[in-house]
């Protein structure tokens, strides 16, 4: 029915212009019959339109292509109609200046009842509009998003102007948008323009360039968003419009991760997977990576059965013939996890399942031997029964002169892994980093947590620093460093410059839209087990080559497997205390030679 009855406005709408023309036209130059010719006029030009199908267009968002196929229209509409004029009345009353008036008014009438419709729309739609906008970057993804935004009716975005450095954009116009000025002049342009949000439209640039854009617009104090990335963008996940929050990670600076693709197929495409803690946030992310490599089956092992529901379910809504299995498994349960390896048989084993809460593991040791050391070594022990292909572990960077309880595990699981390379055929690698942003347990949802309820945000030290990098990122090194595997190597990935976490606390309050009179930063003093400075190999073992772009390989000195296998033997015998001390002591043994033990 609204297709009929905007068929029907129309057509007597442009009747009406039809007539006007004709008019004019013999106003200006007198030929004859001027209600023959309006009559001839009006029933060629509809028998056109309803050929080019003119009348059902919607014409709030008349294009190019719409005032196009007016012209045709228009232009066959008379080019027809002469003729038959001439037939009909006679070649003396023929006046080629009254089909040339005719067809100037009557294009100028049609085309201008269209485009009066899209302006009266849009100024419509901007008078309902609130969010007055100033986009920065005048390219490519700017001029798209200008577009999309016009043509949303839903959007209540008003682009009010461009920023960018170019100087021969600047004192232009793009889709009626004036591009002011560059970044040098930012505050000023806001108020200029009185302009209520930023929206930073270059996803092409590096991310170290788009860092220093990002804090400068985020430090003006209006709320600043960006586009969508453009992989994100081609692959069809999102539209141009479909503007994000600024989010941490975007003041880091870190360029994406190129990946060898290929190498990593190689490993994966058709195999059998086995990921353990598949529900936490690296395992669950590891995951993901590997769905788009068309592994065999993926084999989900977790302890949480929230957890591996949700990440199963999630992963059960792609697309592809991959099986997923989800399994409850406790990994010191060494007869549970033989029997599912050894009936599943995977090829390749992500281990990712740990306890990483350094206060937590300082006040229940007993507890984070069990799940990182014994843990790591019964997987290790039943990849290497099975032959496995490969055994990845994911380590921290707190294995690194370990004063705590959690990353004196982590460093003696990185041992196990290196006994077992000793005497398998299966290749047994791990890959250190550090904290990664986002993940459970890290400081950004517990700052987003203290900001969302106005209470101030605490951090233990001004002067700590940690590296980050983003939980996607690390995933994909994982992945990476798993293909690069020889046996026995400690892969290192490269974290970037550290950051003060104060800093973190400021730009999380930042993005926030507050100050901190509002949500103040409180020093609450070092936890037991906290380092002030995080490092991701000692000096013992640092390396000047990398093996891939953002990943090292450590020269960390093995222990003895004597040496372990009397620390494995006895350390459940003793108490806490006892066991957190001959933990921390035995992962800071660089190298122990002959029959010494740890004690």
């Amino acid at each position: 029915m609204e297709i009929l009855r905007r068929v029907g406005l129309w057509s007597v709408v442009d009747t009406g212009m039809i007539w006007l023309a004709v008019a004019f036209a013999f106003y200006m130059a007198d030929a004859g019959n001027a209600v023959i010719m309006g009559i001839v006029m009006t029933v060629v030009y509809h028998v056109f339109a309803l050929v080019f199908q003119l009348q059902g267009r919607t014409w709030s968002h008349t294009s190019v292509q719409d005032l196009v196929a007016i012209v045709k229209v228009v232009s066959l509409a008379v080019a027809v109609s002469m003729p038959m004029m001439v037939a009909m009345t006679g070649f003396s009353n023929f006046d080629i200046r009254f089909f040339i008036f005719m067809f100037i008014a009557q294009l100028l009438l049609i085309a201008g009842t269209r485009l009066g419709v899209r302006v009266r729309c849009e100024r419509s739609q901007q008078r309902t509009q609130s969010i007055r906008t100033l986009i920065i970057g005048a390219g490519e993804a700017g001029t798209q998003l200008v577009q999309q935004l016009h043509k949303d009716t839903k959007s209540n975005v008003l682009p009010v102007g461009f920023i960018d450095d170019d100087k021969k954009k600047q004192r232009t116009r793009l889709l009626d948008v004036p591009v002011l000025g560059g970044m040098e002049n930012l505050e000023t342009l806001i108020a200029k323009a009185q302009a209520e949000q930023i929206i930073i439209a270059m996803p092409s640039i590096l991310r170290t360039t788009l860092q220093a854009i990002t804090e400068q617009a985020v430090a003006t104090g209006i709320p600043v968003k960006t586009m969508p990335n453009m992989a994100d963008i081609l692959s069809g996940k999102l539209n141009v419009s479909q503007v994000q929050e600024v989010e941490v990670e975007d003041l880091l600076g870190r360029d994406p991760v190129q990946l060898d693709l290929a190498k990593i197929a190689t490993n994966l495409t058709g195999k059998t997977v086995l990921v353990t803690g598949a529900g936490g946030s690296i395992g669950s992310e590891i995951c993901r990576q590997i769905m788009e490599f068309a592994p065999k089956k993926i084999l989900l092992l977790g302890h949480g059965e929230h957890s591996i529901y949700q990440i199963h379910r999630e992963l059960g809504q792609s697309e592809g013939d991959t099986q997923l299995l989800p399994l409850i498994v406790d990994i010191q349960d060494m007869k549970r996890l033989r029997d599912v390896m050894q009936t599943h048989q995977p090829d390749m084993i992500y281990h990712a399942a740990a306890h990483k809460h350094v206060p937590l593991m300082e006040a229940n040791p007993l507890e984070a031997v069990k799940n990182n050391v014994y843990g790591t070594r019964n997987v290790a022990q039943v990849a290497h029964e099975i032959g496995a292909e490969s055994m990845v572990m994911v380590s921290s960077d707190k294995a690194v002169n370990p004063p705590n309880v959690m990353g004196s595990t982590k460093r003696i699981a990185e041992m196990i892994i290196q006994s077992f390379h000793e005497k398998s055929n299966t290749k047994f690698v791990a890959v250190r980093f550090g904290n990664v942003l986002g993940s459970s347990g890290s400081v950004v949802p517990l700052f987003k947590e203290q900001i969302k309820k106005g209470q101030p945000i605490t951090i233990t030290d001004r002067r700590m620093t940690r590296y980050f990098m983003t939980i996607p990122e690390a995933a994909k090194l994982v992945l990476q460093a798993g293909s690069l595997a020889q046996g026995g190597e400690i892969f290192v990935l490269d974290m970037g410059e550290p950051v003060k976490i104060v800093d973190l606390a400021k730009s999380l309050i930042r993005l926030s839209g507050l100050t901190e009179v509002e949500i103040p930063i409180i020093e609450t003093g070092i936890r037991p087990g906290e380092k002030l400075y995080e490092e991701l190999l000692t000096t013992d073992e640092l390396v000047a080559e990398q093996v891939f772009p953002k990943i090292f390989v450590g020269k960390v000195m093995p222990v003895q497997e004597k040496v372990l296998l009397d620390y494995l033997q006895t350390i459940l015998q003793l108490s806490d205390q006892k066991a957190a001390e001959k933990t921390i002591q035995l992962a800071n043994a660089s190298r122990i030679q002959g029959d010494e033990k740890i004690v």
